[in-house]
C-alpha cells in the first residue's frame, strides 16, 4: 500500500539552520569563500520537503532525493540562521514535486524545484546492498 491518499498539494515543509564553519563552501569543496555552500543549500532544501512528509508515509515507506533544479541566488556569512520551505506542487504516482525556496536572515538566498521517489525501505535496501556486493 502506498500513501498517496495521505499527500496533497499544497502542503508544506521547513527546515531551518546556522551557517557555521562545516557548512561553508571551503568546508564542503565546493568554492573558496566563507559562505553557505551551494550543497548545503540543497541539503536544507531537502530536509524542508522531507519534514513536508513527515507523518504521512505508509508504514516502511519513505522518500528518496532524485532531482534539484537551483538557483542560489545571494551568498549568506557565517553566523546567520538560515531556512528553507517546501511545497508539494504534484503528484504523480510515487514521484513528487516541490517547490522549494530558501532564505537567510535578511533575503531570499535560493529557489528551485525539487523531486522525490516513494520507495519501500527494505526493497531500497536490499538493492542498495546487492549493489556493493556485487561491486566486490
Amino acid at each position: 500500500m502506498t500513501s498517496q491518499a495521505n499527500l496533497e498539494p499544497g502542503m508544506k515543509g521547513t527546515s531551518s539552520g546556522m551557517v557555521d564553519a562545516h557548512n561553508t563552501a571551503i568546508a564542503m569543496g565546493s568554492g573558496e569563500v566563507e559562505v553557505f555552500a551551494t550543497p548545503a543549500v540543497v541539503a536544507l532544501m531537502e530536509a524542508a520537503a522531507v519534514q513536508c512528509l513527515k507523518g504521512r508515509l505508509a508504514a516502511g515507506e519513505t522518500s528518496v532525493g532524485v532531482r534539484m533544479e537551483l538557483s542560489h541566488i545571494a551568498a549568506t556569512p557565517v553566523g546567520m540562521q538560515v531556512r528553507a520551505e517546501a511545497s508539494l506542487e504534484k503528484i504523480d504516482g510515487r514521484r513528487l514535486f516541490f517547490r522549494v525556496t530558501a532564505y537567510d536572515e535578511v533575503e531570499k538566498i535560493g529557489e528551485g524545484e525539487h523531486e522525490r521517489f516513494i520507495v519501500q525501505k527494505d526493497r531500497f535496501f536490499s538493492r542498495v546492498l546487492g549493489k556493493k556486493e556485487t561491486s566486490k
